[in-house]
Parts: C-alpha cells; structure tokens; sequence
C-alpha cells in the first residue's frame, strides 16, 4: 500500500539526486510502517518551472523549488507513524536535495482500507486474509 509522491521541479536537481530520494523514501517508508519493502511505491512528479509558484512567483522567475510531498496510507495507521514518516520524509529532502527545510511542505493522506486495492481486491479483504494466514501457520 505505501506510495509516496515527491513533487519537483524539473532540472532543481541531479539523477542522483532523484535516485537517492527514491531509494531512501522507499526504505524509510518499509521502516516507519513495518511493511515489506516489495510493496512500496515512491515516484517523483517533475513540474517545469514555469509551473510552480511560491510566495506568487514562479520558479523561472527566481522563487526558490520548493518541494512537496504526498504519502498515501491505510487509515488505520497511529498518529505516530503518520508524524514519523513526514518527519523523515522531510530530513530526507533536506539531506539528499539540499532543500530549505522551512520551504518544505508535505501530506500523510489516508485511505479507507475498503477503498484501496492491491491486485484488484479491497486491502481489507487482502489484509484479513493474511492475518487468518498467520494465525493458521502459528504453532
């Protein structure tokens, strides 16, 4: 279920740079939900310049690239969670683009488990079935 979106601007920063974000984000997402890291989704949304404004100025017109995050989760995830992962989402942009931690802007949305579905089927249904499949598989 995890997915994050990191919204930039096209050519504010390195391949590199992408590829860290993207590796990390995925790890640091299987670490703060405890889920597997298989199933986690990150991607990186890129705007021209001309397309991002901050404080009413576009970005070729000087404004700083101020990124932006999405995290999707399940609805049932404790608070803690939900305010870790924007923590570190955070760090993460600062550390690895070097961004201004104050123009850093971000969201946990959640999710309704009946209204997500992996492989076509409702998360709660896939999650009750795995968890009648751990308690069936307990000595």
């Amino acid at each position: 279920m995890p997915v994050a979106h990191f919204h930039l601007v096209d050519g504010a920063y390195t391949a590199e740079q992408h590829r860290e974000l993207l590796t990390a984000a995925s790890r640091c997402y299987s670490e703060v939900l405890g889920s597997p890291i298989e199933r986690v989704r990150v991607f990186i949304i890129r705007y021209h310049p001309d397309d991002v404004a901050v404080a009413a100025n576009t970005v070729t017109d000087g404004a700083p690239a101020a990124p932006y995050f999405t995290a999707i989760v399940l609805a049932d995830r404790p608070a803690r969670q939900r305010q870790e992962l924007a923590a570190r989402f955070t760090d993460l942009i600062v550390e690895v683009l070097g961004a201004q931690r104050s123009l850093v802007r971000g969201q946990i949305v959640e999710i309704a488990p009946e209204n997500w579905t992996i492989a076509g089927t409702a998360a709660a249904t896939t999650r009750a079935d795995e968890i009648a499949d751990r308690a069936q598989s307990l000595p």
